[in-house]
Formats: structure tokens, C-alpha cells, sequence
């Protein structure tokens, strides 16, 4: 039954229709009166009038559509996103590039504490995401690398802080398939290790000598076409932080050089993105065909107000040559010797990852006809040599951190797709770094248990993927022990990965079936003899056995 004002409404309504439907019948009446001529006439006014109704129609729609998600401080974005105590932020970045400074400031001015972050890395001491674990803002680091903050390393030996260590391609993919509503997914990557086993010490317990609090616990592992794959579970977080270099006030996103990495997968899997950029332009100023991330993902645009830093700027000399790279760190003479070995493994057409440290020297050794494309995980294939001085810009840089250029025909990309690439098959060769490796082919090269956490970055990933593996390393390490063993001491990165070593001394063929080194080349200044004496394991010597080659 009808009360009061919806009795009232009904008779409008009634009224309404019966007038709409005399007003119809009368319109009609006159119209079949008229003059041929009048008729066209009064015909054409309407579809005009229809034409503007329906143009104001779209204007409209789209004027309602275009919602401006710009806030006029980093602050008032962080808390329109409802940041608690407790809660798990995802912060896109890798090193210093691309990482949202003023929005980890405002985090930090709000006092908000206790968090769970998850990020590839932690800034560095005095930057990025070093300033909220400096202060002790941070519970729960989610990482692959800890790189070069000591302050991070002594937080976690200490027992201050909690590290889930997670390769870097599982990081990202865990990101993505987060923010693409998919619960865990299987990967090759880390099958074998301490991170697949559990046991890994999450957390030690403070003012003990390094004893456990917590923990990891083993993963599940299942066969596919007689292969092993690690079950990973995926990531989402209350609040997302991501930085880019241009936005439209609707948050679509265009990212600049590497600075894309880990950004796309965050604001994914972030339920509230706040999207800090260099510059905001109107909606509807950008080419939808070059919009790298939609601002379906973003809930809120603030602007930049801090500088880029760069945390290992790498140049070459103007004037001084192609090779003349500015380095004055003790032994670059022996890297640079062993880099030139490791570029003569390389073949034209090849996609190339090149690792951090040595590895990436090697761009700068190839002569200028060499076809390789050069694949560094944080996003990019076709890296190119170090920059002029004066040339580098923060917003290119390769896997270690350092500033580099592109060569024709180079592409970039988030870290999920360039580890995509990686464990897809679609490179040819790794070059990594290493601290330890077994006669059978283990690698050992992210950790030193109760003393050193360097994190392994991806190289897990790139063990794991089947393809050609060269590990740059030095024969001994600084006590003069040895580093190519029996069986690795230190937990290991990857198992039977290493197909060939190639040290400051000489350079081995790893036989993974027969679990065995085989001697191809030696450096004058060393007998074989001698060379037993420095290697930890036996080995055999090639009958076509050569002086140590050079690029």
C-alpha cells in the first residue's frame, strides 16, 4: 500500500504519462496536416537537436569517466589510503631508481610503525626505504637483496628485524599473480636450496649467538615433465607506493628507463596505489597505445618533491677511450683480466643476463661489431657500455646498480617480464658472480650463514632456467682459501647449475653427468702442479690445454 508523499508521487506520475501520451497524439495529428516541405523541415530540427543531445551526452560521460585522483601532498594521500600500525606496504624501486622518495617520507613523518615491507631491496642508509628502518618503522622485510645497507644486515644478524629472502623473479611474479587474483603458482627457481627445504633463519633471536626465533618452513614441490618446480604463494599488501615519471590526472602511467622494475607489479597488488610522479598532465593528454599501466590500478597521484640519486655512478672518461672506465677500487686489473675471458663465451645473435659485479664489465670490452644483446633482470635487453661523463642519468642503470646507456634496438620492462624472459628460455647466457663452486656444478653465491647477507638477487632464477651458466669468480678468496671445492660449504644458490669457472687463474669445464672439472686454460705465471695447491677438489687436465685467452 502507497503512503503519503509516494500516493502523491504515483498521481504526478499518472498525470505525467497520460500528458506525455496526449502531447504524442497531438503531435501526430498536426504532423500528418502539415506541408511535405514544413515536414522535412521540422524533421531535420529534431535529428539536429538529437545530434547535440547525444554530443552534450558524450561530452558528459566522458567528463564523469575522467575522475582526478591528484592530492596536493603526500601526506594527504597516505592518509586518505588509511596506512595503520602493522600493515604491509609494497614499495616499488630496485637500488635507488624508481623508488617513491616523498611518499616513504610522509610514511615516515606520520610515524606509522610496525610494518611488513615488501621490496626488492631497502634504499641505502640515509635514502629511500633505509630512513623508516633506521628507525625501527620496520617489522618484516620481504626482499631478494640486501645489498649494500649495512644497516639492514645488522638489524636482521642482530635479531631486530624479521627477512623473508625471496628470489627476485619469485618476488615479482608473487606480485603479480597477487594483483592478477591468482592465489600461488609453481616455479623452477630455488628448487634444491635452503629457501625450498626451509629452515632459512627469518629471525634470530636478539642477544643469542644467532639462534633461530623463526624459522622458514619447506615448500611444496611437484614434478612437471620430469622437472622439478617450488610451489610460491602470492603477495598483496594493504597499501601500494610506486614511482613513475608521468601521470594523467585519472593515474595512467608512463614509466622512464629502468626506473619500471618492481613499480608495475606493486601498484597490482596494492588494494590502495599511491602513484608519486615527476610530472601530471590533464586526462586524456596521453596516447592510450603509450600508457605502460593503467590508472585502473592507482588510486592516487601526488608529485614528486625530492631528487634522484644515483647510487653508483659509472662513467668513462670524455676523451679517454672506450675502456678507460673510472675505477679505483683495489683489483679491477684482475676483474677486468677475467671479464675479457668470460666476453670470449659470447656468440653473435646471443641474448646475454650479465650479473652483477664482474659481469658487467664486459659490454665495454666487445668490439663495436659484436651482435649481442645484453639482458640485465632489473629491465633491460640491449644494455649498452657505461655513459660519458658527465652523460649518466639515474633512470638507467643495470642489475649492480650502475649507470648505464642502451644500444639500437634495446627495449625496457617490469621485472616480472624480464624474468618471464629469464625463466622462459629466451637467454642464451648467464654470467654471474660466485663465492663458492662445487666439482659437480653447485653454485653458492647469496649468503655466509650468522655473518654476511648479501641476498640472492636473481640469481636463483637464472640458475634454474636451464641455459648456459658461466660463473667470474677469483681463485682464492682473501685468507687464501679455495673457492672452486668438493662440495660447497655455504648454502647454495643453485644445484649442478655451473657449466664453466673461469677465474684470475685459469679456466674449468664443469661435466655435471660425471661430476667433474675439466683444466682447458691456465695463466703463464702458474703450473699446473700449483694450481692443485689453490683448488679445493681434483681435477683433470685438457690434453689441448692453453694459455688463459683474452678478448
Amino acid at each position: 500500500m502507497l503512503r503519503g508523499s509516494q500516493k502523491q508521487a504515483a498521481k504526478t506520475a499518472n498525470k505525467s504519462q497520460h500528458t506525455a501520451k496526449t502531447s504524442s497524439r497531438s503531435l501526430s495529428t498536426k504532423l500528418t496536416k502539415t506541408k511535405p516541405q514544413q515536414s522535412t523541415q521540422k524533421a531535420q530540427k529534431v535529428q539536429k537537436k538529437s545530434q547535440i543531445t547525444t554530443k552534450n551526452s558524450i561530452l558528459t560521460t566522458q567528463k564523469r569517466f575522467a575522475a582526478n585522483k591528484v592530492f596536493l601532498s603526500a601526506k594527504d594521500a597516505v592518509l586518505a589510503s588509511g596506512l595503520r600500525d602493522g600493515d604491509t606496504v609494497l614499495a616499488g624501486g630496485f637500488g635507488l631508481s624508481g623508488i617513491p622518495m616523498t611518499t616513504i617520507r610522509a610514511i615516515h613523518e606520520l610515524g606509522i610503525k610496525d610494518m611488513t615491507v615488501v621490496s626488492n631491496n631497502c634504499g641505502t642508509g640515509t635514502w629511500g626505504l633505509g630512513i623508516l628502518l633506521n628507525d625501527k618503522r620496520i617489522k618484516k622485510m620481504i626482499s631478494s637483496y640486501v645489498g649494500e645497507n649495512p644497516e639492514f644486515e645488522r638489524q636482521y644478524l642482530e635479531g631486530e628485524l624479521e627477512l623473508e629472502l625471496t628470489p627476485q623473479g619469485t618476488l615479482a611474479e608473487k606480485l603479480r599473480a597477487g594483483g592478477a587474483g591468482i592465489p600461488a603458482f609453481f616455479t623452477p627457481t630455488a628448487v634444491g636450496t635452503l629457501i625450498q627445504q626451509g629452515g632459512f633463519p627469518i629471525k634470530y633471536k636478539q642477544g643469542s649467538s644467532h639462534e633461530i626465533e623463526i624459522g622458514s618452513k619447506p615448500k611444496e614441490v611437484r614434478e612437471f615433465n620430469n622437472k622439478k618446480y617450488v610451489m610460491e604463494e602470492s603477495i598483496t599488501g594493504q597499501v601500494a607506493i610506486i614511482k613513475a615519471w608521468r601521470a594523467d590526472e585519472f593515474g595512467n602511467i608512463q614509466f622512464r628507463g629502468t626506473a619500471r622494475n618492481f613499480n608495475p607489479e606493486c601498484a597490482m597488488a596494492g588494494r590502495y596505489t599511491i602513484a608519486e610522479v615527476d610530472e601530471i598532465v590533464p586526462t586524456g593528454s596521453l596516447n592510450p597505445q603509450e600508457i605502460h599501466l593503467s590508472g585502473g590500478y592507482i588510486q592516487a597521484v601526488i608529485k614528486t618533491h625530492d631528487e634522484k640519486r644515483i647510487e653508483r655512478r659509472t662513467v668513462i672518461k670524455q676523451g679517454g677511450g672506450s675502456g678507460d672506465v673510472i675505477d679505483t677500487s683495489a683489483g679491477a686489473t684482475i676483474r677486468e683480466r677475467i671479464a675479457r675471458r668470460a666476453a670470449l663465451e659470447l656468440r653473435p645473435g646471443m641474448n646475454v643476463n650479465l650479473g652483477i659485479g664482474m659481469p658487467t664489465l664486459i659490454p665495454k670490452l666487445l668490439p663495436p661489431n659484436m651482435d649481442v644483446m645484453f639482458q640485465s633482470e632489473n629491465g633491460i635487453l640491449g644494455m649498452g657500455p657505461y655513459p660519458l661523463d658527465g652523460e649518466e642519468d639515474a633512470d638507467y642503470i643495470n642489475a649492480g646498480k650502475e649507470t648505464v646507456t642502451l644500444l639500437p634496438g634495446a627495449a625496457l620492462f617490469s621485472s616480472s617480464e624480464s624474468f618471464a624472459m629469464i625463466r622462459g628460455g629466451h637467454i642464451a647466457l648467464s654470467i654471474l658472480g660466485g663465492m663458492e663452486v662445487s666439482r659437480s656444478g653447485d653454485l653458492a653465491n647469496w649468503i655466509v650463514p650468522k655473518k654476511m647477507i648479501k641476498g640472492m638477487g636473481g640469481a636463483m632464477d637464472l640458475t634454474s632456467a636451464g641455459f648456459r651458466v658461466v660463473v667470474t669468480m677469483e681463485h682464492n678468496n682473501k685468507k687464501g682459501d679455495a673457492k672452486i671445492l668438493d662440495q660447497c660449504t655455504l648454502p647454495i644458490t643453485g644445484p649442478s647449475c655451473v657449466d664453466m669457472i673461469i677465474t684470475d687463474l685459469a679456466v674449468f669445464e664443469v661435466n655435471k653427468a660425471t661430476k667433474s672439472l675439466l683444466l682447458t686454460e691456465k695463466i703463464d705465471d702458474i703450473t699446473v702442479d700449483e694450481l692443485r695447491v689453490r683448488t679445493g677438489t681434483q681435477f683433470d687436465v685438457s690434453p689441448n690445454l692453453r694459455t688463459y685467452q683474452q678478448i
